[in-house]
């Protein structure tokens, strides 16, 4: 009697067994079958949203702008891990007057904007701001220059903020806003499904920045804290913005972009191609302060800052090395970025890491060499006068 209720009970516990492992499986279904309808959901051109804001349209610009700051870098003056230069792939080599497509792709001299361009004009004749002084000592007199890019990779991402150049014919997709839809530019956007993103994989909490080049198009499209959805027949992001790369900018004043001041991010970096290739860089170049205030000059049209503090610096501040500072000691290739700096300046274009200056990964990189620029300390710096500032009173 006792082995047959033991058959029973062993009977009862497999059909137990059974009963529980069909209920999972109906259960994945099911899930798996929402997660697939919702994705459909969200690539009907019914429901795409294209705006924050879920009104589909472009909303007028907004003057009593969001006072929230952007996420500020964690990594500051940590050294970087040894190199897996293997992971980014590699650029073909310049050639003149020709653009090529891929990531980190070379433009062949080819530069963004009208020669007249704020980003293009020299400013090293231009008289120094009677603030300057106090600016820089609110940034920090003894705060190195920070180089934000290289060839090695930091936790399993690469260093910089990468771009990506495509063809003309690169199949636009919708694109999903979710914080600053009213102060973004709709999609759909030309953006591959490869696109790389600002410290993919390695951190989600970052701003995670996606640039297309559109070569033949002459257009840039940016965006901010991008994720890749549906394998890329969808993005979302916070923001985002495509620039005309053949003609002025004409962000609304009081609009963001994918960068907190409303700029163009691609303009302002530091690239292999130019640095070593050309020899040359004719642009000014993109850096960030830890705190900016509740004002912006032009080219910026935007703030990130809940401070009316007077002597922070407004967005698009721009400010040079000064002339007299000694570049003869430095590597060849760290010698063309300080002279643009003198030539061109750089501007502020976001909040981040005090005096760090934005550039795109690349293998070729010697980071030895780029690793010198920490010896230009913030007081080698002066303020550019500024006209046209913005505040908020």
């Amino acid at each position: 009697m006792r082995n047959v209720l033991k058959h029973w009970d062993i009977l009862l516990l497999c059909g137990i067994v059974v009963a529980v492992l069909g209920a999972v499986f109906i259960l994945d279904k099911k899930l798996g079958a929402r997660e697939d309808a919702a994705t459909e959901d969200l690539l009907s051109p019914d429901s795409i949203v294209y705006q924050g804001d879920n009104s589909g349209t472009v909303s007028t610009p907004q003057t009593d702008q969001p006072t929230e700051t952007r996420t500020i870098p964690t990594v500051l003056e940590n050294e970087l891990p040894r190199a897996n230069r293997a992971q980014l792939p590699m650029p073909k080599p310049l050639e003149r007057g020709v653009v090529h497509l891929g990531q980190g792709a070379a433009l062949g001299g080819k530069r963004p904007f009208p020669d007249d361009n704020a980003w293009n004009q020299t400013i090293d004749d231009l008289p120094v701001d009677p603030f300057s002084d106090i600016m820089i000592r609110t940034i920090g007199i003894d705060k190195n220059l920070h180089p934000d890019f290289g060839a090695e990779y930091w936790d399993g991402s690469p260093n910089g903020i990468p771009y990506i150049v495509v063809s003309g014919d690169q199949k636009p997709v919708p694109i999903v806003y979710t914080a600053y839809g009213d102060e973004s530019d709709p999609g759909p956007f030309p953006i591959p499904p490869n696109a790389p993103i600002e410290g993919h994989p390695r951190d989600e909490g970052c701003d995670r920045h996606c640039l297309v080049i559109d070569r033949d198009n002459w257009r840039v499209y940016e965006l901010f804290r991008a994720f890749n959805i549906a394998d890329g027949r969808l993005w979302r992001a916070e923001c985002g913005a495509t620039f005309d790369l053949a003609k002025h900018p004409d962000r609304p004043e009081g609009w963001t972009s994918a960068d907190a001041a409303g700029l163009p991010i691609f303009p302002g970096l530091v690239r292999y191609d130019e640095t070593v290739e050309l020899g040359e860089i004719r642009h000014a170049l993109r850096f960030t302060t830890q705190r900016t205030r509740r004002a912006f000059v032009p080219p910026a049209s935007h703030w990130a800052s809940r401070s009316h503090e007077q002597f922070l610096p407004p967005m698009g501040m721009r400010v040079r090395l000064r002339s007299d500072f000694d570049i003869a000691p430095f590597p060849p290739e760290a010698q063309v970025i300080l002279t643009c700096l003198k030539k061109y300046g750089m501007i502020l274009a976001d909040n981040g890491g005090d005096w760090f200056i934005s550039g795109a990964p690349d293998p070729r990189w010697n980071d030895e060499a780029i690793r010198t620029l920490k010896q230009v300390k913030g007081y080698n710096f002066e303020v550019v006068l500024m006209e046209g500032l913005v505040e908020d009173k």
